[in-house]
């Protein structure tokens, strides 16, 4: 839906369906009910999840026609997609294989080229679209012992992505419409930090791009660079970024120093919760972070030392083996509902999300938001709701602050 602050949307990856007919019957028993209730006089965003199965599934042209006929009934319009899930993300282990196959495959390009071709069907006329990705790779599946090894891992997957751009240029040269794709940081992403992103666009998405773009199209360097910073932007998780302790005015600052956008803010909280001294109250801390180990989804945990030290565990199990008499504060990587705050002994980081949209409000750097809160089913069972509650909840409570 169109907001003060940009459009505003949930992401449908809460609704289970690696096949289109699956998928589209979720959607066709959730989206008339939360238009109704949220926004009844006005068309209601989608931010469209579709597995590569889906992908294909929706690309023939009667099931694309029939979409779209739905979407116009039904008063809804689709700007962004999330593209980062490739394949199954509900009912099966997901673990490390979210990031599967990842920015080394020419699966990922085919499969992102393929989302933007969609897209730029749907868009409605006049309105640039997103994609959010996969921070090229999963940082564990790769080792280096040097920089020449490094190099090579961000060479190979920054070229395939820039095969994903030059169709972003064709596209808009051809019909007119501005998308572009979403680099989305997360805890153990082999871009998982702010001034990772920066680093990888100016010391490989620049360099390389401009000779491809050159070569390809024979645009100048500065119509290159412009192109570059059009069609590669970041995805903002607040939940990746307060994971990680990252401040959301100091990212906006280095990126807008450095000629960078952000495409869309995923409005997302994580769990966190200061460690008492006292040995008895940080295993009742301890306890309470077991009860989210749960066997679906990375659940990264960032801990702060009293040094200010951050050290990262790339999963709760070995972050619950781990602690550390040092530790003051952890963090961890669940996408906790946006509208409670307090768990008892833990904590949501509820205060970023405000943070952000709050400077959403003073020095506007998007036009895109999605609501992104995933782990329904796997919640503690007293904590879950109905799906349609849930997603309702989520929206009202984001307007709500938007509106303070």
């Amino acid at each position: 839906m169109k907001t003060p602050l940009g459009h505003l949307s949930y992401c449908t990856n809460i609704h289970a369906g690696e096949h289109w007919a699956d998928h589209f019957l979720a959607l066709q028993a959730a989206i008339p009910e939360v238009k109704k209730r949220l926004s009844p006089d006005a068309p209601l965003g989608l931010g469209l999840r579709l597995a590569n199965t889906a992908s294909i599934e929706l690309s023939r042209p009667e099931r694309l026609a029939e979409f779209k006929q739905w979407l116009t009934q039904t008063d809804c319009y689709v700007f962004t997609m999330n593209g980062f899930p490739y394949g199954g993300f509900h009912n099966t282990r997901v673990k490390d294989a979210v990031h599967a196959p990842d920015w080394t495959t020419p699966e990922r390009t085919d499969y992102t080229i393929r989302l933007f071709q969609l897209l730029a069907e749907l868009l409605p006329a006049g309105m640039s679209g997103g994609i959010s990705t996969s921070p090229l790779s999963y940082r564990y599946w790769h080792r280096w012992d040097n920089d020449t090894q490094r190099d090579k891992i961000f060479e190979i997957t920054t070229q395939r992505l820039l095969t994903v751009v030059e169709s972003l240029v064709r596209l808009k040269r051809e019909r007119g419409v501005s998308m572009h794709l979403d680099i989305e940081p997360e805890p153990d992403g082999l871009l998982e930090t702010g001034d990772e992103f920066i680093d990888w666009f100016n010391h490989y998405v620049l360099p390389i791009g401009m000779d491809r773009l050159n070569e390809e199209f024979g645009m100048t360097v500065e119509e290159a660079d412009a192109a570059l910073r059009e069609h590669v932007q970041l995805c903002y998780d607040v939940c990746h970024f307060a994971v990680g302790y990252e401040r959301a005015a100091e990212v906006l600052d280095k990126l807008d120093a450095n000629g960078l956008k952000v495409g869309k803010i995923q409005i997302s909280a994580a769990l966190k919760a200061t460690l008492p001294a006292d040995p008895a109250r940080r295993e009742e801390v301890l306890r309470a972070f077991s009860e989210f180990n749960e066997p679906t989804y990375l659940h990264q945990v960032v801990a702060r030392t009293r040094t200010g030290e951050l050290q990262r565990y790339p999963d709760l199990p070995k972050a619950l083996k781990s602690l550390d008499p040092q530790h003051v504060e952890w963090r961890s990587h669940f996408h906790v509902p946006l509208f409670v705050e307090d768990y008892g002994l833990l904590q949501s980081t509820q205060g970023d999300i405000v943070d952000v949209l709050n400077l959403q409000k003073q020095r506007p750097f998007t036009e895109q938001m999605e609501v992104e809160t995933y782990t329904w089913g796997v919640l503690p069972e007293d904590m879950q709701l109905p799906l349609n509650e849930s997603i309702m909840r989520e929206l009202t409570w984001t307007l709500n602050k938007m509106n303070e």
